[in-house]
């Protein structure tokens, strides 16, 4: 895209090499406080959550912290191999992408999610919805997770994993079940719960989008594909007097069952599929209709 060429050639210098790996350390010392969280009864995370309320009075680093905030995984060994997978994922798409470009996925990710949720906030705080004051509490880093498995399943949509370390699933099929279960998380959420999914996949979807050739529903691109089949299709048989037919000529009406030796073209300047015998082709009056 050339808008993130031009950002690449401008600020590309600034990008941070393996950022999977700095995902991965924040994801862990927010694992790591959610377990010290459990034993201490401190509300550690509540500190980090992004609060529209709270950063309005001036806890503004929640804007930042929020992204320490782990998925809702329970069991620790799962964590770790999910953790394990999506730095996997995520360098292949570092790789695939270049450095600028993943670290612009990733941050717009962030920056989508932050700006949708304080603006969700002052959307629903003015219609007078109380879940407003509800909506730090659907932020976590589980979306960026997401919006990098989704992006991968795009980029290389036939790829194995191993389901369970057991069953061979082709990566996109994991995908649509994930996007289908996105879905209904997002009918069964109310509209704080609603903005987050939004704002936090904001990122994918533009990425998909932008990669959409759509030139080829366009209705002239149709057009000029049908015409194209219907120049370069074999001629079809006719039947004829003497027979089963494929060439007639417009002006003489010679076949060529009457020569063999015949050559026929179409008229490209004659209205219609307008076929001449060698004779005819140069010499005959255009039809326009």
């Amino acid at each position: 895209m050339n808008y993130l060429n031009k950002l690449e050639r401008k600020f590309g210098r600034y990008a941070i090499p393996n950022l999977s790996k700095w995902l991965v350390i924040c994801y862990g010392i927010g694992y790591m406080l959610f377990y010290t969280e459990r034993f201490t009864q401190l509300p550690i995370l509540e500190l980090l959550m992004l609060n529209p309320a709270l950063v309005l009075k001036g806890q503004v680093w929640r804007l930042f912290t929020w992204v320490l905030m782990p998925p809702s995984y329970s069991n620790l060994l799962f964590y770790v191999i999910m953790l394990m997978l999506y730095y996997q994922l995520g360098n292949s798409l570092e790789r695939a992408w270049g450095t600028f470009r993943y670290n612009a996925y990733i941050f717009g990710g962030i920056i989508f999610t932050t700006v949708g949720v304080m603006a969700g906030f002052f959307i629903l705080n003015a219609l007078g919805i109380q879940e407003a004051y509800l909506m730090g509490y659907a932020v976590s880093t589980y979306y960026i997770n997401l919006s990098i498995f989704l992006a991968f399943a795009l980029c290389y949509p036939d790829m194995q994993l191993m389901l369970y370390f057991i069953i061979p699933i082709k990566i996109k099929w994991l995908a649509v079940l994930y996007a289908v279960l996105v879905g209904v998380s997002f009918v069964q959420n109310q509209w704080a719960g609603r903005i987050v999914i939004l704002m936090s996949l904001m990122n994918f979807l533009i990425f998909f989008f932008s990669t959409r050739d759509y030139r080829r529903v366009s209705p002239s691109e149709i057009k000029r594909k049908r015409d194209f089949r219907a120049q370069t299709a074999p001629p079809k048989m006719r039947r004829g007097a003497d027979g089963m037919y494929k060439h007639k000529c417009a002006v003489c009406g010679r076949t060529d069952l009457d020569d063999p030796t015949l050559e026929f073209r179409f008229c490209s300047k004659c209205a219609g599929n307008m076929e001449y015998c060698q004779e005819h082709l140069f010499t005959h009056e255009h039809r326009t209709s």
